[in-house]
């Protein structure tokens, strides 16, 4: 019932710790982990798995995550997708309530954590819906919610338009120390847009969405956070001028969180090229400027966490003229690589890099994981830094293969994923 990780490189963004040393698990828990441990060589008889001098951290924790199930299993299970997520080193995703039916309701959070039990080979965390049938129109129940287990409270891909609402959302969430979560985009200005506005979509002849669309639903939002103190989390930023009022509205000490995908830090609106749909995503992908603060927010902390915001579609859906085409992207298979892709290019360290998708998601959702810590849960990811890894769409774990980054080129990924102290991957 033990195993001893020996000869890696621990690091533990929480606590700072980057060092050479050992960890060991017993009954599924870190029993003890350091330098110190097994300086003279583990004992005979104990189960040992050389890391080869690789990095093991925390376990990646994924906060946006949609799946097709229930209702939707054609385009993704809860199954297929722990299966990319163990890939791609995440051991907890957090799975969005826009399935059919809606998550909304404390039987159907019981049916999905039931699911997932029988299913899926990582942690499986529930956002259920902030409204009945995502409609905007009327409060779901927060506290039977959170009795059936669900973490947090989010429309997904839609937003709260009703302001009372959010209001009376984010005010009633006190009572449970609830998190509030918003896709900020308001629709009326994002109608009958496609992609980001500007020259690019002019000269595509495609519709756009103004950076407006997203600034606008931010600042009104922190208005009534600062009218009501409800904890608020913006899921995706992917301008500069929501970072700019985020920065703002953290210096004032509002309780305000914010994410960016890993497709927003790596890729621009030029990626579109010929109107490419795996591009199409939802914020859309804006333009160098945009992408270049999205970094710089993210190194000097204003942007808390990087999310895949894993959507996946089906052929039917994505192979259609741009204007029609689906919106989303699979993302859990490369999440971790594009960030190592900044790390590699020095514009972020790893224990930063790493913070973004474990200690500080944990920390934002009152998650147990994300840490090395004696007594914790053994989720763990092994890293090979440098390992070499061309993205080939058929080789995704996903069961619906939209991929952003088909044939890139990244340098290092997850070697071993780790859940409760099973290997659950090992490539």
């Amino acid at each position: 019932m033990s195993t001893a990780y020996i000869n890696a490189r621990l690091v533990d963004p929480a606590s700072g710790l980057d060092t050479q040393g050992a960890v060991l698990v017993e009954n599924g828990h870190i029993l003890d982990f350091g330098s110190h441990l097994f300086a003279h060589g583990a004992p005979a008889g104990l189960e040992t798995i050389d890391c080869g001098g690789h990095v093991l951290a925390p376990g990646l924790i994924d906060m946006r995550v949609f799946t097709g199930e229930p209702g939707e299993e054609h385009r993704e299970t809860l199954a297929t997708a722990s299966g990319a997520a163990a890939a791609g080193g995440v051991t907890t995703m957090v799975v969005m309530p826009n399935t059919n039916p809606v998550v909304d309701d404390a039987a159907i959070v019981d049916f999905v954590m039931r699911r997932a039990r029988d299913t899926a080979s990582v942690n499986i965390e529930i956002m259920a819906a902030l409204t009945k049938g995502l409609a905007g129109s009327e409060m779901t129940e927060f506290g039977l919610l959170k009795d059936a287990g669900a973490i947090a409270y989010t429309d997904g891909i839609r937003p709260v338009m009703d302001a009372q609402l959010l209001r009376r959302a984010l005010t009633y969430s006190k009572l449970f120390d609830g998190l509030i979560v918003q896709h900020a985009e308001d629709p009326s200005l994002a109608a009958s847009g496609v992609m980001n506005e500007g020259e690019l979509s002019t000269r595509l002849g495609l519709a756009g969405i103004p950076a407006e669309a997203e600034t606008i639903i931010v600042e009104r939002d922190l208005r009534l956070v600062a009218l009501t103190g409800g904890r608020y989390h913006v899921s995706q930023v992917s301008c500069a001028e929501t970072v700019d009022v985020m920065r703002k509205a953290k210096a004032e000490g509002l309780p305000v969180t914010c994410g960016v995908s890993a497709d927003h830090l790596s890729l621009n609106e030029t990626d579109i090229g010929e109107y490419r749909t795996f591009f199409k995503l939802s914020p859309p992908l804006r333009d160098e400027s945009d992408r270049q603060a999205l970094l710089a927010g993210l190194i000097d902390g204003t942007i808390d966490v990087v999310v895949s915001g894993h959507d996946p579609q089906d052929t039917d859906a994505k192979r259609r003229p741009f204007a029609e085409a689906a919106y989303g992207a699979v993302g859990l298979e490369t999440l971790l690589p594009v960030l190592l892709e900044r790390v590699h290019n020095e514009e972020i360290s790893l224990a930063d890099a790493l913070a973004t998708i474990t200690s500080k998601p944990a920390d934002i959702l009152g998650l147990p994981s994300g840490h090395l810590k004696s007594g914790a849960a053994a989720d763990m990811v092994l890293i090979d830094l440098g390992k070499p890894w061309v993205v080939e769409a058929d080789a995704l774990r996903s069961k619906s293969k939209n991929t952003a980054h088909e044939d890139r080129r990244f340098q290092g990924r997850a070697i071993r994923t780790i859940v409760a102290g099973k290997s659950v991957f090992e490539a």
